[in-house]
């Protein structure tokens, strides 16, 4: 199983950015998928996560600006961030508890996606 994020780039503040993250592999079961962020010095933190359901959490920082969204059909999450501050500079990493024909349940990441706002 593999998770595959795209999307990151550089922007000017207040603009946008869509990340999007597919799963693939031998997948039986995609329960909560999610996007988590890390700056230079500063732990991981969680950005946004969605049940298989649809039950949205998500940081105080990003509420309002940020969106999360699933395609169960392709195994897909995605992150629209609007309004973007340059204190939302980091690496983005795709998420996603997954069962699978051999693990009976695991927590896989994507490479990580640059996201870069300036001033």
């Amino acid at each position: 199983v593999q998770l595959q994020a795209s999307g990151g780039g550089l922007v000017q503040a207040g603009g946008s950015l869509k990340l999007s993250c597919a799963a693939s592999g031998s997948i039986f079961r995609i329960n909560a998928m999610g996007w988590y962020r890390q700056a230079p010095g500063k732990q991981r933190e969680l950005v946004a996560r969605v049940t298989s359901g649809g039950s949205i959490i998500s940081a105080d920082s990003v509420k309002g600006r940020f969106t999360i969204s699933r395609d169960n059909a392709k195994n897909a999450v995605y992150l629209q961030m609007d309004s973007l501050k340059p204190e939302d500079t980091a690496v983005y990493y795709c998420n996603a508890n997954i069962e699978s024909a051999y693990v009976t349940s695991k927590e896989y990441w994507g490479q990580g996606t640059q996201v870069t706002v300036s001033s």
